[in-house]
């Protein structure tokens, strides 16, 4: 099988090329090409290519499958109306020319599986919440994934679409965690104001499963959560990673410091959701990781 991979040098992207190195060949799309030969010297170079552009993409190539990963960093910047165009154009119309090619069948991959995230449910407080969830919170995170995944879906009758609404992605010194745990490894992390929101989390491992499930399973299309089965509220997360070094979650972060850091991006982190894997586990998606108290052990073993 050829996948042709969009965000393929991001966190998820790498540790899922990492680990089907050997099953299957890649097409990356990435802007920087040289970095991206070096972030894969491990993989023979006749499993993996790399273009800066899709109209480089070989017209003898047949592409067996895509995956839409590309999306600039939700958390790295200011939400100024200059980077909410980045964060939108990266996804947006990255979206929309991958369905462009398959609606012009310059490619005709047998699935198309596309990013979204959480984010489009806006918060929800502690009401447990899954893929039919009919309302969402008229807010920015929701108003960008909401486009994103419609822009998705005009694929839907040209070949099978699943669109993967990921939750926070836990691996040890990388994504979300990267910067998490730097306090608690001090003592000095702790919940987010109250810490009743809930944070809807998981492992890399599985992460990377779920993809792969999804490409496999030829009958499943639609919206899947990428989440663990057991949310957290922040308190008990907050607790369980100061537990990992051997700290106390003593100290608390007030909202309104939050906010005067980060801006409108501390919504994300104020609010939350209780988000449950309806679809992948009615399908049959085994996690490994179902609690946190496993996904923690197994990064901080």
């Amino acid at each position: 099988m050829h996948i042709l991979i969009t965000g393929g040098t991001g966190f998820i992207g790498q540790a899922f090329i990492n680990t089907f190195q050997s099953d299957y060949d890649f097409t990356v799309l990435t802007r920087n090409i040289s970095t991206a030969k070096r972030t894969f010297a491990h993989i023979p170079s006749h499993n993996i290519k790399f273009i800066s552009q899709l109209h480089e993409l070989p017209s003898e190539l047949h592409v067996d499958a895509v995956i839409n990963l590309a999306g600039s960093p939700i958390m790295d910047k200011m939400w100024s109306d200059k980077h909410k165009h980045v964060l939108e154009s990266s996804r947006w119309e990255m979206t929309q020319q991958l369905v462009d090619l398959i609606s012009t069948k310059k490619i005709t991959p047998e699935v198309f599986i596309s990013g979204s995230a959480i984010g489009i449910y806006g918060r929800q407080g502690d009401q447990a919440i899954d893929e039919q969830h009919p309302k969402y919170h008229p807010e920015y995170s929701s108003h960008l994934c909401e486009n994103w995944e419609k822009i998705a879906r005009t694929a839907c009758p040209l070949t099978r679409t699943a669109i993967m609404r990921t939750g926070i992605v836990l691996a040890k010194d990388k994504g979300a965690l990267q910067k998490m745990a730097l306090p608690f490894k001090f003592g000095l992390g702790g919940p987010i104001g109250q810490g009743k929101q809930y944070m809807s989390w998981i492992h890399i491992d599985d992460m990377v499963s779920a993809i792969n499930y999804l490409l496999q399973s030829k009958s499943l299309s639609g919206t899947f959560n990428l989440t663990a089965p057991n949310a957290v509220t922040n308190r008990e997360f907050s607790t369980k990673l100061a537990a990992c070094f051997n700290k106390k979650a003593r100290l608390t972060t007030p909202t309104l410091v939050l906010r005067l850091l980060l801006g409108e991006r501390a919504d994300l982190i104020i609010y939350g959701q209780r988000v449950i894997p309806t679809h992948l586990i009615d399908s049959g998606f085994k996690f490994k990781y179902d609690t946190l108290d496993q996904a923690l052990s197994a990064i901080y073993a």
